[in-house]
C-alpha cells in the first residue's frame, strides 16, 4: 500500500465510521503503534480523539501534533504507577483507572499539577487473569474512597470482554456493566457520575453501541494493521 492510498484509506474510514455512528456515541481512534503522520490524516478527515496506551509513545507523537491545538488524547492501557504523573500532564481522559491504589496516585498528582482528569474505572464484569480492573466486588468496596478523590472527575465505566467470549457473552457483558453503572448512580456518591461507557472495540463495536455504550475505541477498522 502506499502512502498516499494509506491516506486516502484512513480518510475514508474515519468517514464511514462517522456517518454511522449515533450522536451519543464517541468515536476514539486508537493510534498506538501508529506513526504521528496517521493521527495527522485521521484528524484531517476530522477526527479529534485518539486512544493512546503507552505514556512515553504518545508523548513523542505529541511532540509532532503541537500544532493540532484541539486534540483529546485518552489514555486507554493500563497505567503503571511510575507513569501516573506524565499521564496527569500529558491526557485528557483516563479510561484504564484499574485500582483504588492507582485511583489514589492519580489523584494526589492531579492535585500536584493542577489537573483533573476525566476518568473511567475498567472493570472486569467477568474474571479474566488477562486484564487489570476492578472486580465487581473490589469496585463496590471501593466506592466510597473513591467518592473522595476530589480531584479527579470520575464519568464512568470501561469494560473490555475477554478474548475468548462468544458474541452473546460480550452483549451481556456490556449490557451488565451498563445497569452496573446505573446501580452505583442510583446510590448518589457526590463525586461519581457515571454518565459514560467506554466499550466496544473493532470486533464488537456495533455490539456495544447497541447495548449503550458512550465511547468506542477503534484501532484496526480506522487505521489498518499495525507497523511490525
Amino acid at each position: 500500500m502506499t502512502a498516499s492510498s494509506s491516506t486516502n484509506t484512513i480518510a475514508e474510514h474515519v468517514a464511514a465510521i462517522t456517518a454511522q455512528l449515533p450522536a451519543s456515541v464517541r468515536l476514539i481512534g486508537v493510534s498506538k503503534k501508529q506513526p504521528a503522520s496517521a493521527i495527522r490524516t485521521a484528524y484531517q478527515a476530522h477526527l479529534r480523539d485518539f486512544g493512546e496506551s503507552m505514556v512515553q509513545e504518545a508523548i513523542a507523537k505529541q511532540e509532532e501534533l503541537t500544532d493540532l491545538e484541539d486534540i483529546t488524547w485518552h489514555l486507554i492501557g493500563h497505567l503503571q504507577s511510575n507513569k501516573a504523573r506524565k499521564a496527569v500532564e500529558h491526557f485528557d481522559w483516563i479510561h484504564s483507572i484499574d485500582s483504588l491504589k492507582i485511583a489514589t496516585r492519580v489523584n494526589r498528582l492531579a492535585g500536584e499539577v493542577g489537573r483533573s482528569p476525566i476518568c473511567c474505572l475498567q472493570v472486569k464484569i467477568v474474571p479474566d487473569s488477562a486484564k487489570f480492573g476492578f472486580s465487581m466486588d473490589q469496585l463496590w468496596s471501593a466506592l466510597p474512597q473513591l467518592n473522595q478523590l476530589q480531584h479527579l472527575k470520575i464519568v464512568g465505566l470501561m469494560t473490555i470482554p475477554p478474548l475468548e467470549s462468544s458474541m452473546a457473552e460480550v452483549e451481556n457483558i456490556f449490557q451488565q456493566a451498563k445497569t452496573l453503572a446505573a446501580q452505583i448512580n442510583e446510590r448518589g456518591f457526590d463525586q461519581l457520575h457515571l454518565s459514560e461507557l467506554s466499550m466496544g472495540m473493532s470486533s464488537d463495536y456495533s455490539v456495544a453501541i447497541t447495548a449503550g455504550s458512550t465511547m468506542i475505541r477503534l484501532g484496526t477498522t480506522l487505521f489498518g494493521d499495525r507497523p511490525a
